[in-house]
């Protein structure tokens, strides 16, 4: 019986397969950072009092410690200020995973969403050069949302698109996502823009570390809030000269977005095939 006791609690501890990804140096990730908004920024290019663009601070360039590791009871945090726009981003490229991290609201917001809503949110399947999309911050990618009484929203970034499990959109009400729906395009090329609403809200009281999952094999991906899946997506791909082309592979970003949020036990494991559990909702 000891040794049952013993053999089971061992394989507790040591789930196979996870690799984390957050150390003391952030050694598997690299930084890029765009620009710190104005209070009213409506997408125009800054500019310097001689009216010269602003170039963006860049690739690796860490100012104002936007990206930090702080400790917290014996393990790594990552403290992300929100100061300054842009994003962590994977060394790697990863395809075919389960990634899970967990989450939390800092106390401090910066313009332009001081009035907002806190932000942030993990890009995965990310291609190409940073400042591709409108915040001209962030890669090609599609975005789980990680925002205020929105945690597992869908947005596509630059001219990505991909179909989701949603209720249609209705006048000025958004397409929100219900396993029992038919897939629905959105996004580039399609007649719905790139923006779902999850199916319910399964956020944890401010303060509190939320669990964030997400299941991607091959075009398909799953968005989970702790332990409830609030989106079925599928067909994931970017558009370019009206050609859809397949988008299942990239780095992982996490974005700086005008919103203090921490993070921890950030990892990830490969999948070689879709799991039983996740697969029905694609029948």
């Amino acid at each position: 019986m000891l040794f049952l006791i013993i053999i089971t609690f061992y394989s507790c501890k040591n789930e196979p397969n996870w690799t984390p990804l957050l150390d003391k140096e952030l050694s598997q990730w690299e930084n890029y950072l765009s620009f710190r908004y104005p209070k009213n920024y409506k997408g125009e290019t800054l500019k310097d009092e001689n009216g010269n663009p602003i170039p963006p601070i860049g690739l690796n360039q860490n100012q104002h410690h936007v990206f930090t590791v702080i400790e917290e009871n014996n393990e790594p945090v990552l403290k992300i200020s929100g100061e300054i726009y842009g994003c962590l981003f994977t060394k790697k490229e990863y395809a075919n995973y389960h990634l899970r991290l967990k989450m939390k609201w800092g106390e401090k917001k910066w313009h332009p969403r001081k009035n907002l809503l806190k932000d942030s949110g993990i890009l995965y399947h990310s291609i190409g050069p940073h400042g591709a999309e409108w915040w001209k911050s962030w890669m090609l990618s599609q975005e789980f949302q990680i925002m205020e009484g929105h945690m597992g929203d869908f947005w596509s970034q630059a001219n990505s698109a991909i179909d989701i499990r949603a209720f249609p959109p209705e006048h000025i009400m958004n397409p929100v996502a219900d396993e029992s729906q038919s897939f629905l395009p959105m996004g580039k090329g399609e007649n719905i823009p790139g923006y779902c609403m999850r199916s319910a809200n399964f956020e944890k009281p401010h303060g509190t570390w939320n669990t964030i999952e997400l299941i991607c094999f091959e075009e398909k991906s799953i968005h989970i809030v702790n332990g409830e899946i609030v989106m079925i997506l599928k067909n994931s791909r970017y558009v370019e000269n009206d050609k859809k082309v397949p988008m299942i592979k990239g780095k992982i970003q996490i974005q700086s977005e005008a919103t203090e949020v921490f993070y921890k036990n950030v990892e990830i494991r490969d999948l070689e095939s879709l799991p039983t559990e996740y697969a029905k909702y694609y029948d």
